[in-house]
């Protein structure tokens, strides 16, 4: 570590960012099973946790290296997040159950650019249409407002998609306006 204290500190601060960061993604890499990617992501994580709690535990009384580390591993998180959001992708299923809309919806929906798949089913009060759209992280939102906006009463989940094969998928498109 540098001799200057405020260089020590701001050095701390980088590398637990670094960590920080890498260990949200090393999680999601997880989550998902790339296998691979974890262990390499797990070894980096590690190794800059070594190098930056050992300019921590080595003077507990430093209050700036204290606290470049506590704000190190906020920052780092945000960061990672920031990561996951922007360059990862991930698919969600939503699910809607209506008793006097669903066509509506699914004709809605797939104006909008959307793919979704319609089931009649049984409900507690009789017949109800469900309907069934894999999304983009993203488009979660436009797609349930365009929900809301044919049947605000209609009863939507939202589930991630671990693992998306073939079918129909709408590129995510940022800002585009929703239907």
């Amino acid at each position: 570590m540098p001799a200057d204290p405020v260089l020590t500190a701001a050095l701390i601060f980088f590398l637990r960012v670094v960590n920080s960061g890498i260990g949200t993604v090393r999680l999601i890499m997880l989550a998902r099973q790339r296998r691979a990617l974890t262990v390499v992501l797990g070894f980096f994580e590690a190794l800059t946790f070594a190098i930056t709690v050992a300019g921590v535990v080595t003077d507990l009384s430093n209050v700036p290296n204290m606290l470049a580390y506590c704000f190190g591993f906020a920052a780092g998180a945000y960061l990672g997040m920031t990561i996951e959001a922007r360059f990862i992708t991930s698919y969600m299923i939503v699910n809607v159950v209506s008793a006097s809309y669903g066509h509506d919806i699914a004709l809605a929906l797939r104006n909008g650019g959307y793919g979704v798949t319609e089931t009649v089913g049984e409900g507690l009060n009789g017949k109800v249409t469900m309907l069934r759209s894999i999304v983009n992280r993203r488009d979660v939102p436009g797609v349930v407002s365009i929900v809301t906006k044919h049947h605000p009463e209609a009863f939507v989940s939202v589930e991630e998609a671990r693992t998306v094969q073939h079918g129909w998928l709408r590129r995510s498109v940022r800002n585009q306006p929703t239907l």
